[in-house]
């Protein structure tokens, strides 16, 4: 008799959008305890590419920021299924937020993640049906 297949759940994820890295960059409280939560219970973290465009201007102001974006260590570059994906969400929605889109496809294409936000109602309209993503606003 054949034993029943053990499945995992899949790994946990956060990815951290544009508002996200800014209060972490600048210490805020509530984004400090929302990272430090993901690592406790062994999260995978990462930050989108198009969130490193939206974040950084190539100067020295740009330090507070990098030092999140090197403590996070994982950028997911934006490729062509996340891509689509952001695409037939933008065109799903009616909503011309393309940095958002992405964001959210990076999730799904994850196979599913907890976003931290500090925007949460654009996100959410993004996200719809898919249960597998969910907006965790600051």
């Amino acid at each position: 008799m054949a034993r029943p297949r053990r499945t995992q759940a899949p790994p946990l994820r956060l990815i951290l959008d544009s508002g996200a890295v800014i209060a972490l960059s600048r210490n805020d409280d509530r984004a400090r305890a929302a990272l430090a939560a993901a690592y406790e219970v062994g999260a995978r973290v990462a930050i989108p590419s198009v969130v490193v465009a939206e974040t950084v201007r190539g100067t020295a102001r740009d330090a507070p920021v990098n030092r999140v974006i090197n403590a996070v260590g994982h950028v997911v570059p934006a490729d062509e299924g996340t891509g689509r994906i952001a695409g037939a969400l933008l065109g799903a929605t009616k909503s011309t937020s393309t940095i958002d889109a992405l964001v959210v496809s990076t999730a799904i294409a994850a196979g599913g993640a907890v976003i931290l936000t500090g925007d949460p109602d654009d996100l959410r309209q993004l996200v719809a049906d898919n249960d597998d993503v969910l907006i965790q606003p600051l």
